[in-house]
């Protein structure tokens, strides 16, 4: 969030008054000011940032300098106006105690109307690096149906066996438990449960417990069982959308593990296909 601009009663009022350029000293803050930032060019009259950063922030993490020393150094590469002084007060603002020196030197030379794809381009180097980005699995498909019969489809036990093999004993509302039932079992666990639910339009709910008999029963190996298991519980969303006369069913599951959603790309496309068929010809796909 970038910091507001403010009326201040002085042109330049520096480092506050009790407060130690120690990067070790107590707890005290500092007001960043334009003026802090060159020693080649002088502040706008009456002019602050209007937003004070606590002591863990006031250094450089790299060189461990207070900011209006480093700053310093970084205005002697060129003589820098006060657009781009108070930018980089902004800057400071936004990152915190994770901002170095070097982003400084490297900023100064982006042109005011780069810097938001730079910002943009480093939030999505962030989320491609974050070891808490999940993946996930996206399929859609166009079905010449009605999104009440969709509905149906997704929810109803003479459906859900036909072309999935599994039905659920649920009430469909949010926050209700889910039990499953397949060919190999009951699954039944406290955390299966629906998380939305409006009708022909939106459907989610969490992904069932991975039991050995589930397993035995789809030939699966102890090993892929116990690593499946110790993932995070994923979620599957349906998104149901109107289309001329067909509907748009878009198939989301996500917020599981690197395993979990390998396992279900290969899955989901058959059980899909599978409803596309029933729903317009009455008849699920013929097996290989």
């Amino acid at each position: 969030m970038a910091a507001s601009l403010t009326q201040a009663g002085g042109t330049n009022p520096g480092t506050q008054p009790g407060s130690s350029d120690s990067p070790h000293s107590g707890h005290g803050s500092s007001t960043i000011t334009p003026g802090d930032f060159s020693a080649k060019t002088t502040p706008e009259p009456g002019r602050t940032i209007g937003r004070t950063l606590p002591s863990s922030a006031r250094y450089c993490v790299t060189c461990r300098q207070p900011w209006h020393t480093v700053l310093g150094g970084v205005a002697a590469l060129s003589i820098i106006g006060p657009a781009y002084r108070r930018a980089i007060a902004e800057l400071i603002l936004w990152s915190g105690a994770g901002l170095t020196c070097s982003h400084l030197a490297a900023y100064r030379w982006i042109t005011e109307y780069d810097r938001r794809r730079v910002h943009a381009l480093a939030d999505l180097k962030h989320a491609l690096e974050d070891p808490m980005a999940r993946p996930e699995f996206v399929y859609t498909s166009y079905i010449n149906t009605t999104p009440e019969r969709l509905w149906q489809a997704l929810t109803t036990p003479e459906f859900t066996k036909r072309y999935w093999g599994v039905t659920f004993e649920t009430d469909w509302r949010e926050g209700s438990t889910m039990v499953w039932h397949d060919p190999d079992g009951r699954i039944e666990d406290p955390e299966q449960v629906v998380i939305e639910s409006d009708p022909y339009r939106r459907l989610s709910y969490r992904w069932h417990t991975f039991t050995p008999e589930w397993a035995a029963g789809n030939g699966i190996s102890e090993e892929a069982r116990a690593e499946l298991a110790a993932e995070r519980r994923s979620k599957v969303t349906f998104l149901l959308e109107p289309y001329g006369e067909a509907v748009k069913l878009t198939v989301v599951h996500d917020d599981g593990g690197s395993a979990l959603i390998e396992a279900v790309s290969t899955g989901w496309p058959e059980i899909l296909s599978n409803l596309k068929s029933l729903l317009e010809t009455d008849k699920v796909l013929a097996k290989p």
